[in-house]
């Protein structure tokens, strides 16, 4: 019995009682519950207040993924630029050759064309050089009256005719002569002759058309030239 009751002993919880001048000091110590609430409501609506003073920042913007790849879009953008520029100026160059090689492939074709066309022609030169001549002996001879001979100076004068148009045709031009000066460049001068009538270097006969293609030369007009007397 006696161990009994030293365990209730030990297991009761000891009660402490104030009078009351011990109540009344405690209870001044501690403040009171409703001003505490009202104080901690006070400091979280001023921290409410500052936070929403501050500007918010979205800090995703400032790094992470989203960066990189607007850094990484903005670097293949000014690589595409520069991609774009040079392709640019290679086909501009490109081009620049194409239109070099067209205009030297049509330059070649003119030159051989008139190559050929002259040498051709410089075999037909003495041809029509001889009928002219002939023309030329039958038109001064008035003896003649006869219509047979007439009709036959028609016909030669046609065939001269047909043979200049062809001459033409293939763009080539005879040499202006007659009352021309004189210039060594178109003209061969066989012979001069002092002149009262005419300027010096004058030419006052054509021996010989001349004739050109463009601006090649097929041959010098063989022509008479004015000179100054020894008097004068």
């Amino acid at each position: 019995m006696a161990s009994d009751r030293k365990d209730k002993q030990s297991n009761s919880i000891p009660i402490r009682f104030f009078d009351d001048d011990e109540e009344r000091s405690a209870s001044a110590t501690q403040p009171q519950s409703s001003d505490f609430q009202e104080a901690l409501t006070d400091e979280i609506e001023i921290s409410e207040v500052d936070n929403a003073a501050k500007p918010k920042v979205d800090d995703s913007r400032l790094g992470g993924p989203e960066l990189a790849e607007l850094v990484a879009s903005r670097a293949e953008l000014k690589r595409l630029e520069t991609a774009l520029a040079e392709a640019q100026e290679g086909v501009a160059r490109r081009q620049a050759d194409f239109d070099n090689y067209r205009k030297r492939i049509e330059r070649e074709r003119a030159e051989a064309y008139n190559r050929v066309v002259a040498e051709a022609t410089r075999k037909l030169l003495p041809v029509l050089d001889n009928l002219n001549r002939a023309l030329d002996a039958e038109r001064s001879i008035e003896t003649s009256e006869s219509p047979e001979f007439r009709h036959f100076l028609h016909g030669v004068e046609l065939i001269g005719k047909q043979l200049n148009e062809v001459l033409e045709s293939f763009g080539v031009q005879p040499i202006p002569a007659v009352g021309e000066r004189f210039d060594p460049h178109i003209h061969e001068a066989v012979v001069t002759e002092p002149s009262d009538e005419h300027e010096p270097d004058t030419v006052i006969a054509e021996l010989a058309r001349g004739y050109r293609i463009g601006d090649r030369l097929l041959r010098p007009a063989m022509v008479k030239v004015s000179a100054r007397r020894d008097n004068e």
